[in-house]
Formats: C-alpha cells, sequence, structure tokens
C-alpha cells in the first residue's frame, strides 16, 4: 500500500469512528437538560432518573469523542505534514477556538456531574446548558475548518506563497454556513430518532408503557 492510500484509510477510519460520538455528544446533553429542567420544575422523580441515566451517556460520548478527536489532530500533523505547514497559519484559529470550546465543555460537565447536591441547584442545571451550547459551538468550529478545505478563502497566493493572511476571512469561508447549519441539523434529527428508538425497544421489552402513563400523563 502507498503510503498516502494508508494516510487516507487511517484519517478515514478515525473520522467514522469520531463523527459518530462526536455528534452523540453534542446532542445529548440537550436532551439531558430538558429532563432536569422538567424535574426541577415537577420534583417527579422519574425525570431525576432519566437526567441521570442520560449524564452517563454524556459522560462517555464526551470522552470517546475527545480520545478520537486527540487522536485526529495528531494524524493531521503526522499524516499531512506539507498540507498543514501552508493551511495551518490560515485555519489554526477554528481549531484553536475549538480547543477553548472543548475545554470550556470539560470544566462545565465536571461540575454537572459532580455537582448533585453540592451547589446551587440553578447554577447546576446551567452548568448543563454550557455543555450543550459549547459542545455545538467546537462542532461548528471544526466545520468550519472543513468547510475552507471546500471553499478556500482568507489568503492570497503569489509566486507560490501564501500572503495577506485575513483568519476571520477565513474562518467565515462561502462553505462554513452551510456546512455547519447540515452538520448540526442531522446531530440533532439522527440522535434524536436513535433515542426515540432506544427507549421505544425499552418500553416495548420491558412493559413500562402503563407506568409511563401513570407517572408522566404523556399519553
Amino acid at each position: 500500500m502507498e503510503n498516502i492510500d494508508a494516510a487516507r484509510l487511517q484519517m478515514a477510519f478515525t473520522l467514522i469512528f469520531h463523527i459518530v460520538f462526536a455528534c452523540i455528544g453534542m446532542v445529548m446533553p440537550f436532551f439531558m437538560i430538558v429532563s432536569h429542567k422538567k424535574w426541577l420544575n415537577t420534583r417527579n422523580p422519574i425525570y431525576l432518573k432519566l437526567t441521570k441515566s442520560w449524564q452517563k451517556g454524556v459522560a462517555i460520548f464526551f470522552v470517546t469523542g475527545a480520545v478520537s478527536g486527540t487522536a485526529l489532530s495528531f494524524e493531521l500533523g503526522l499524516l499531512w505534514p506539507e498540507f498543514m505547514k501552508h493551511a495551518g497559519p490560515i485555519i489554526g484559529m477554528p481549531f484553536s477556538l475549538e480547543g477553548a470550546a472543548f475545554f470550556v465543555e470539560a470544566v462545565a460537565l465536571g461540575f454537572y456531574l459532580y455537582g448533585w447536591g453540592k451547589i446551587n441547584e440553578k447554577f447546576h442545571w446551567f452548568t448543563g446548558v454550557i455543555v450543550g451550547v459549547s459542545g455545538v459551538a467546537s462542532g461548528i468550529l471544526v466545520v468550519a475548518a472543513n468547510g475552507w478545505m471546500n471553499a478556500p478563502s482568507g489568503f492570497d497566493y503569489i509566486n507560490g506563497e501564501f500572503l495577506n493572511i485575513d483568519p476571520i476571512k477565513a474562518l467565515l469561508n462561502p462553505a462554513w454556513f452551510t456546512q455547519a447549519l447540515h452538520m448540526t441539523l442531522a446531530a440533532f434529527t439522527a440522535t434524536g430518532f436513535a433515542v426515540a428508538g432506544i427507549h421505544a425497544y425499552q418500553i416495548l421489552k420491558n412493559g413500562i408503557l402503563n407506568y409511563i402513563k401513570k407517572h408522566l400523563k404523556l399519553l
């Protein structure tokens, strides 16, 4: 196998793995905080149980997405050094901002997971909101970098050199909005259907429909 084919295969394998967990990790915090808000409003224990069940999934998908995303960041430099040599100074901003969003998400998730009964209830819930918002922001920034590869902008190519670099223009390239919108909506749609399917299967298998009718009065 040629080196370039091996590099493409390795990058593709990591991306296929990462995008699934990253999309779920973007969306699940919003399901979690909606359930948490219902618990705060109603004090119905089933909402608390659902929130704590979903927070475990959020933690697992966050860790899995973080590890696979870190592998991708190393692969960009190790597998495509010439590309990053020239592209790095141009699209370094979205990657840097994505890193900042990731750390905000990590800190907020720590507050949320270990804050039960230890911090103010409203602030505790708000840390969950930060987890969701920073996760979506992180995804949008990465997609903006990908959009730049489809619609390069923010530089002038003169005599074989990349000059007059404008990182803001590179970040807000012609493709970033449509790709980010598509990716975000697709993540919410796919994850929503997956979550609904899993819980529908649990209802069918465990026969808890009457329990849900009684306690939530949704049906």
